[in-house]
């Protein structure tokens, strides 16, 4: 499913250029599931990003179910995330001015959606259900617990049906009660939905809880 080979990811600045990532190799089967973790400002997320094909990387190859999403142009990144990609922030990013189920249906805004409305709406609602909000679907973001509205991101996360999902620190600002829902459930996509699972977290029973773990450290990955 995934096959990074060689990794690197530098950034010029006017004094001296700063090296994230270098030389990284990481391998992942479909349906895996796996934790990164490492210290804060250690690279975790620019990794994330460039799996998800929001950057590129100044070196190296990225294979995601056989494509090389390093060599895509903007417009095939993004369509690739869109249908190919789930992303469950931390932050959520949810739309204030929409409710609930509105904003687990806004990715098909992005176009290109191959359903129709109904069909869409009606694998939200399952979704919502599923992850225990059928009783919010017009509420709005304000409205909502962080938990609720990290519940929100997940099933916004699957609306697509995706292969990989990609969740950056998802339980930073949760408590520790909430946190164990977010792992049961981001467990339970896994397992239902056949997704592969990255969780970037500074938790370590959440990493625990996933198939690997993988070290970000000093700019190298080191893992399984």
């Amino acid at each position: 499913m995934i096959d990074v080979r060689q990794l690197s990811k530098t950034y010029e600045t006017p004094g001296e250029d700063i090296r994230v990532l270098d030389h990284l190799d990481l391998s992942l089967a479909a349906g895996d599931t796996a934790a990164i973790v490492g210290p804060s400002g250690c690279g975790k997320s620019t990794l994330l990003n460039l799996l998800g094909a929001l950057d590129r990387p100044t070196s190296g190859s990225i294979q995601i179910g056989g494509q090389d999403i390093a060599s895509f142009s903007e417009e095939q990144a993004a369509a690739f995330r869109n249908h190919s990609l789930g992303f469950i922030f931390q932050q959520q990013h949810l739309l204030p001015q929409l409710n609930v189920l509105e904003n687990v249906l806004v990715p098909r805004l992005a176009g290109d959606w191959r359903e129709s409305a109904a069909e869409t709406e009606k694998r939200a609602l399952t979704l919502l259900e599923s992850v225990g909000l059928s009783g919010r679907l017009h509420h709005f973001p304000w409205q909502l617990s962080g938990g609720e509205k990290l519940r929100a991101a997940v099933a916004r996360a699957l609306i697509n049906r995706p292969k990989l999902v990609l969740a950056d620190e998802p339980t930073g600002s949760l408590d520790p009660a909430s946190t164990d829902t977010v792992a049961d459930l981001l467990l339970a996509l896994n397992r239902d939905h056949g997704a592969t699972l990255i969780v970037v977290t500074h938790n370590l029973a959440i990493a625990r809880r996933m198939g690997k773990t993988f070290e970000l450290k000093n700019s190298k990955l080191t893992g399984p």
